[in-house]
């Protein structure tokens, strides 16, 4: 796949949800879900990139559970997800539900069409449905574990409600509840992957929280009036176990050190409207990405406030026999992708290769792109 030409892959139907699959570290592979108001029509589609030719091979399953507003892939096992979807109950009223489902093996070419008659889709299999009702109607996000596959957190009104998922049962292990006036409700929430991933971390509104899990009614940390209006998404620094990355609905991505929640340690506006995705490097951290209703996604560096605030390449004598100082990166839009044609809900890094990622537009436009060669030389040599 050449660097600076992109890979489009369209959908029939309209999507906001994309993950990366990261329990198969050989394969660039992602995952997007479809958003039909015939909810027997829903998909989850499966691409994966072929990096030597560039070509995108795919397997589409039937979620036939409802229309997709999140799902996530288990780090451990490639054949096990998590949807978040908006149903129908039995009265006819709308609700939204996670389910745990497991990604049937593709069936052979000489399988038989009788298998799987309705347009030659097979079904997604359920392991089991999480029972948040209880806790609200408003499920946002369920978000695996960082590396226990076994672990989940869903995030449903003012809870969050951490699951064994062990012998593809749900069993509840622990509920954090957000009290206060005017019934505050969370709007998404992130694993923290440091300090052993004992902490959770919430947005509602414009306030950030972090949760010890061990203790589930206790504040790790607080950073209050984070951004102006709504913030949509947060991303943690890989690398850098203080340092997290907030967007929102003033436009602003902002960087952040916990230690200091008072304010942002950067605040950069290179969106002209809401900003729906920010997503760090998993490899390198001065590299983000951030996706936004003005229908582009930037790549962005910020190598000032990164675990490699320099270039690796400070070797004197390979600089002279270049002919000069070794050109590093600088903080700065590094390149403005702009092939989608509608909002740019998601944006997600390849687990498997570092320098490629994908973006997902509403209308189901899939955009797979590389980061700039000159670039990635410079971050490399």
């Amino acid at each position: 796949m050449e660097d600076d030409k992109s890979i489009i892959y369209g959908l029939e139907f309209q999507a906001r949800a994309l993950a990366s699959q990261g329990a198969d570290s050989d394969a660039v592979r992602f995952l997007v879900g479809t958003q039909s108001l015939k909810l027997a029509n829903n998909q989850v589609h499966i691409v994966e990139l072929n990096e030597e030719t560039g070509t995108l091979s795919t397997q589409v399953y039937q979620h036939a559970a409802g229309e997709l507003w999140a799902l996530a892939a288990s780090p451990t096992d490639a054949n096990q997800i998590i949807t978040c979807f908006n149903t129908l109950t039995d009265e006819n009223v709308c609700c939204m539900r996670s389910v745990l489902w497991r990604i049937p093996v593709p069936s052979s070419p000489t399988g038989g069409g009788e298998q799987h008659e309705e347009h030659q889709v097979p079904p997604l299999e359920q392991l089991c449905m999480l029972d948040t009702e209880p806790y609200g109607q408003d499920v946002k996000v369920t978000v695996f574990h960082p590396t226990d596959g076994s672990r989940a957190v869903t995030v449903v009104d003012n809870h969050c409600l951490l699951w064994d998922l062990a012998q593809d049962n749900s069993k509840l292990v622990s509920n954090i509840c957000l009290e206060g006036k005017g019934q505050p409700r969370f709007t998404t929430g992130k694993w923290n992957p440091h300090h052993n991933c004992t902490q959770f971390t919430t947005v509602n509104d414009c306030h950030v929280r972090s949760w010890d899990l061990r203790s589930p009614q206790n504040h790790a940390w607080l950073i209050e009036g984070a951004h102006s209006q709504l913030i949509r998404d947060l991303d943690f620094n890989p690398n850098k176990q203080y340092y997290l990355a907030t967007c929102g609905d003033d436009g602003c991505s902002k960087f952040w050190d916990v230690r200091n929640p008072s304010e942002p340690v950067v605040s950069r506006s290179d969106h002209s409207h809401w900003v729906w995705s920010i997503r760090y490097n998993h490899f390198h951290d001065q590299l983000v990405l951030t996706s936004s209703s003005d229908f582009r996604v930037i790549l962005t560096c910020m190598a000032s406030i990164s675990s490699e605030p320099y270039t690796h390449g400070g070797d004197e004598d390979l600089n002279e026999s270049e002919g000069g100082h070794k050109e590093k990166l600088e903080d700065g839009v590094l390149a403005t992708y702009d092939e989608h044609e509608d909002s740019v809900y998601s944006v997600e890094w390849s687990t498997a290769d570092p320098w490629t990622f994908a973006s997902l537009s509403y209308d189901g436009r899939l955009v797979i792109n590389k980061v700039p060669r000159a670039d990635k030389y410079k971050i490399l040599l």
